[in-house]
This record gives C-alpha cells, structure tokens and sequence, in this order.
C-alpha cells in the first residue's frame, strides 16, 4: 500500500469518530436540558495513527491489504461514565440504537484482564457517507468510569514505555492499584443516589437561572427599561436567597409577564 494512500483511507474513520462523538454529546445535552441524569460524563475518539496501525499489523503478522478487514479498533470512541452501573446503562442505550449494529461485546468489569484492566468493550458497524458514496465502518466502543480510565491511562504509558515488557514490581504496583480502583468505585457506588440527586439539582438551577436571564434580556426589546430594571433587581434579591423553589415561582410569574407584553407587542403591530 503506497504511503501517500493512508490519509485516504482512514478519513472514512475519522468521518465516524466524529459523528459518534457528536451524537452520544447531544445525548448528555438532552438529560441536562431535560434535568435527567445522564449515565454519560464525557466522551472522546480518536483514530489509530499509521504508525500504530503498522506497529500492530508486525506484531499479529498481518498483511497490509488485510488491515481493514482484519482490525476492528482504528476507529475508537471512549464513553466516560461516574459510576460501574452506569457502564451497562450506557450499553443498554447503544444496544437500542437504529444507527449503529453491534457486531461484538467484550465485558472487562466482570471479568478483569490478568493486568487489571477494566473496561467494556463494543464493536459496531457504523455507516457514514463519503464522496464515494456510503462506507460501513467498524468502531470499537471502550465504555468504563473515570477510575478505570485514570488506571488505563497510565498503563497503556507504561506499556509504550516498556514496549510491552513491563517490569514485575510496576506491575505488582499497576495490580494494586487496579484493586484499589474496584474499591473506589465501590465506595462512589454505594452513594450514587445522593451524587444523581445533587448533580441533577445543580443541573436544573443552571437552567432555571439561564431561562431566567433570557427572558429578562428579551423584556429589554419590548417592555418598559424601568419595570425590566425592577425585575432585575429582583431577580437579584431572589437568587441570593438561594431558594430554588423562590426562584421557580419568581420564573413562572416571569414567563406570565413577558408571555403580556409578547402579547400587547403583536396586538400593536395588528
């Protein structure tokens, strides 16, 4: 395969990495925008580099015309989530998707490499849309808490550093750490409920103050400044409060009061 064909042949990869990230972020935009908890924290991709790519087909003894075929991971999405239950959540929601076909599952949680890692693995063909017309693409789909990916960071470091060949004190200290994360993780499980409540409180305060804003930003266009100034003063005085049920009755009597001068505003222009 000549060298300059490359950047050809993976931008169909980089096309679904993209759009993956892109759709699985609205996902979280659509809970927090709804005040729902979102089993998703973040989410990054990336495509391997050529140079991965060859490392990899030398070491399996792969040919270069069989790549494609052969490896599943060029394409790579990593959904971040809180807490372990979360993880299958998050599957559960790949599972029912109409864009995308899961081919392959790998479950690391419950059965933990020899190493210590941990993380569930998802293959799935995803289609995207090229100048050459429609591609089916594979991408692997590594979901795991925020633990396991501090953990899997530092190895897979270690593991370039020592070209695979790690020594067997950092490993017996890679293995208790490992342990340690399972214990983490534990302890954050068992006060789930009291972070989704928190993060979801925080969540519809963020967007009860920003819909507030908004509508007394827009009575600056079409209501008298003095009474808008009387609003945002009070606003003021209400948020200071810290009383988010204040702050939601002062919200509805806000949307009434813009809701009136919409409505004498159209009535005018009759």
């Amino acid at each position: 395969m000549e060298i300059q064909l490359w950047r050809e042949i993976l931008t169909p990869y980089d096309l679904a990495v993209k759009e993956l990230i892109v759709k699985f972020e609205h996902l979280i935009y659509e809970h927090r925008s709804r005040g729902l908890y979102c089993p998703i924290e973040q989410v990054k991709g990336r495509v391997k580099s050529v140079a991965s790519i060859l490392e990899k087909a030398q070491k399996k003894n792969v040919p270069i015309d069989e790549i494609e075929n052969r490896f599943v991971d060029i394409a790579g999405v990593r959904i971040i989530c809180q807490f372990v239950e979360d993880i299958q959540k998050v599957v559960e929601i790949i599972r029912r998707r109409t864009d995308m076909e899961v081919i392959r599952e790998r479950d690391y949680i419950n059965h933990m490499k020899s190493s210590g890692y941990r993380s569930y693995h998802m293959i799935v063909n995803y289609e995207v849309q090229t100048l050459e017309g429609s591609r089916r693409i594979k991408v692997e789909i590594q979901i795991r808490t925020l633990a396991m990916n501090f953990w899997s960071t530092i190895e897979h470091s270690l593991q370039y550093k020592y070209k695979r060949n790690i020594p067997d004190h950092i490993r017996e200290k890679l293995m208790n750490a490992a342990n340690a994360i399972i214990q983490l993780d534990n302890e954050m499980s068992s006060v789930r409920s009291e972070i989704m409540d928190a993060q979801i409180s925080f969540q519809t305060h963020i967007k009860l103050v920003s819909d507030i804003l908004n509508n007394i930003q827009n009575l600056y266009r079409i209501a008298n400044k003095r009474e808008v100034l009387k609003i945002q003063d009070e606003f003021y005085r209400i948020y200071e409060l810290g009383d988010i049920e204040h702050l939601k009755r002062f919200s509805r009597e806000l949307d009434n009061i813009a809701e009136g001068y919409r409505a004498q505003s159209v009535s005018g222009d009759v």
